[in-house]
C-alpha cells in the first residue's frame, strides 16, 4: 500500500516547515549522490534555505572550479 497524496502548498507552521525542509533537503542530496554514482553522471545541486543558508552537492568539484574561474 502506497503513501497518501499530500497537497503541495506552503506549510504555515514554521517549525513543521523547517523539519520538512531538513528532511527533504537530506533526501534530495542523497538522491543526487545516488544518481551520480549509479549513472556515472556529473550532478550538481544548490539549495538556499529561507534563512539564506547555502547547501550544495557536486559529484565533481571541477564543475564549480570551472564556473568560478
Amino acid at each position: 500500500m502506497g503513501r497518501g497524496k499530500i497537497v503541495i502548498r506552503r506549510i504555515d507552521d514554521s517549525t513543521s516547515r523547517q523539519v520538512t525542509f531538513s528532511k527533504r533537503r537530506t533526501g534530495l542530496l542523497k538522491k543526487a549522490k545516488e544518481l551520480a554514482i549509479l549513472c556515472d553522471a556529473e550532478v550538481g545541486v544548490v539549495i538556499f534555505s529561507s534563512t539564506d543558508k547555502l547547501y550544495d552537492f557536486a559529484s565533481s568539484r571541477q564543475i564549480w572550479e570551472k564556473e568560478m574561474d
